[in-house]
């Protein structure tokens, strides 16, 4: 299976057909729908549209949107691996994510830059989230969990979501920008919200841009916002540089404007800003959508649950780091990472002409049926001991541009999700998984993960050791906790696929003798089984909820 891992005009990014079909000077195929249909489809039906694009074209398809946009999605991971491994100066993914994300996060953002200047604030980044420092981060994360669950409700319906929201922007607070509880955090908050909720539709302040609509348009509103959070972190920052203490800090900030480059500058004050602002949207709303699905599949597939408490209970996280990674499989919360093409380039047999945007698809890669039996499963055994090899599983992104906050996202749900199954029992609010939605760019639960409180644990019977998180796949140790899973299993029926056969029966009637529960479901991404439709019939079953 030959590839290539160089990109350029006489070059071929893994074109697994050489020799054997002809390369094309055309995009390769796709929806032909008009170019707005296309867009109103990938913004309100995005996973319908993405699977019916990947049956009816392949591993590699065109989508085309307003203005000549042209987005050409892969999700083969071998060329999934050349796109990743191709020459920046081809492939350019600071300018693909800067005409979307860099009025919000600014022109120094690690995200929106290429080349040298990527390379240099890249390494100036890194050395903040070593696994040392964010070891001395634990304690700190599991307080503020601990005072989030304190606050949801018992007995009733509240969606998760907004809780994990709350947590992982006081772990920014705390651990990015240093700053404790005060008038001056919640000012910080206030700005952040403020942005946040005026920012979830990108499109609409791009549409509302360049055009005279008055000071209350979306795109003025967005910038009087943008400028005020702006301004409170540039005061930060100078506050910071003069702290007495500064270089016995341990936060992010202080971090940062310790860090000098490989000829001895540190970063100015306007690029530190931009990065504390990619820090924020990249890893807060990210990590919380992520912690939010995880606990919806947890408590929809209550086997995969009772396991995971058992192992938790007994001090092991091999179980935990599999559920997390099969979470951002089947659930990620980016769809797709992008490419700016450019200079014409080559993959699989088609010629790209300069101005596309090759998108690695992490959404259909992840489902392939070649990679994964059953793909749409939640089935986080398939990781359990396994070791990754390939593109098959790339949630945030591959290559030089791979993720900054990756393993601190992953160590701070590792902390989140035991910490929440050792303090509450939950059961889910709905019958079925939630919904995928698009907000943003994010792939969130329609409904916020909504759940029900059904018993706090008290202190005194949490006996079970703290998993090992300084290793990020230990032994397994099985033992104790068998109280809290009856607890936790009490509010469950097993799955509708195993109820026939009688010794699941039997369970299925003494959990509805003891109380009314939820049953779960297995559906696909969007919480119920779909089958294909005629080409006739394509655009209006994506158009039905």
């Amino acid at each position: 299976m030959p590839s290539s891992s160089a990109a350029g005009p006489s070059e071929e990014l893994a074109d697994r057909q050489a020799g054997r079909v002809a390369p094309r000077l055309v995009l390769p195929d796709g929806p032909h729908y008009p170019r707005l249909v296309q867009a109103w489809l990938w913004l309100k039906r995005p996973t319908r549209f993405l699977d019916h694009c990947s049956r009816a074209y392949g591993d590699v398809f065109t989508m085309r949107l307003p203005l000549g946009m042209n987005l050409v999605h892969v999700t083969d991971p071998e060329l999934v691996k050349a796109v990743f491994g191709g020459s920046s100066d081809v492939l350019r993914a600071g300018q693909a994510n800067a005409a979307i994300l860099g009025p919000l996060l600014g022109p120094h953002s690690v995200l929106v830059l290429d080349g040298p200047e990527h390379l240099r604030q890249r390494k100036l980044i890194l050395p903040a989230f070593h696994g040392d420092r964010m070891r001395a981060w634990e304690a700190t994360i599991r307080d503020i969990t601990r005072a989030e669950i304190a606050r949801w409700p018992t007995g009733k319906p509240f969606a998760l979501r907004p809780g994990m929201q709350s947590i992982t922007l006081n772990v920014i607070m705390r651990v990015v920008f240093g700053v404790g509880e005060s008038a001056c955090q919640d000012e910080l908050r206030r700005r952040i919200a403020t942005v946040t909720s005026i920012g979830r539709d990108p499109l609409l302040l791009l549409a509302t841009r360049d055009r005279r609509l008055g000071p209350y348009a979306p795109w003025a509103r967005f910038i009087r916002a943008r400028d005020a959070l702006h301004e409170a972190l540039a005061d930060q920052i100078r506050q910071r540089r003069h702290a007495p203490d500064l270089e016995q800090r341990s936060d992010v900030l202080s971090e940062l404007l310790l860090a000098r480059d490989d000829e001895g500058q540190a970063m100015t004050d306007d690029e530190v800003c931009d990065e504390l602002v990619t820090l924020l949207f990249a890893g807060h709303e990210t990590t919380a959508t992520s912690l939010a699905w995880a606990f919806d599949l947890l408590l929809h597939h209550p086997r995969v649950l009772s396991r995971l408490i058992a192992e938790l209970d007994g001090g092991a996280a091999e179980y935990l780091d599999a559920t997390i990674m099969e979470t951002l499989r089947v659930r990620p919360v980016i769809a797709l990472v992008d490419r700016h093409v450019r200079q014409a380039t080559r993959i699989g047999g088609h010629t790209i002409p300069a101005g596309t945007v090759v998108c690695p698809n992490i959404y259909l890669t992840q489902r392939r049926e070649d990679l994964y039996q059953d793909p749409a499963a939640f089935r986080p055994e398939r990781f359990a001991g396994q070791s990754l090899t390939g593109f098959g599983w790339f949630p945030f992104g591959g290559g030089i541009r791979r993720c900054l906050g990756a393993t601190f996202a992953t160590f701070e749900m590792r902390i989140v999700i035991p910490e929440v199954l050792h303090a509450v029992a939950l059961r889910p609010a709905s019958r079925r998984p939630a919904r995928i939605r698009r907000e943003s760019v994010t792939f969130v639960p329609h409904d916020g993960a909504r759940c029900i409180v059904t018993a706090r644990i008290q202190p005194a019977a949490r006996q079970s050791p703290q998993p090992d998180l300084s290793t990020p796949r230990p032994d397994l140790w099985h033992g104790g906790g068998r109280a809290r899973r009856q607890l936790h299993r009490g509010h469950e029926q097993p799955s509708r696929r195993d109820s026939g056969s009688r010794a699941t029966s039997q369970l299925l009637r003494r959990a509805t003798a003891q109380q009314r529960s939820t049953p779960t479901y297995c559906g696909d991404a969007w919480g119920r089984p779909w089958a294909g439709t005629a080409q006739q019939q394509h655009v209006q079953q994506l158009l039905v909820l």
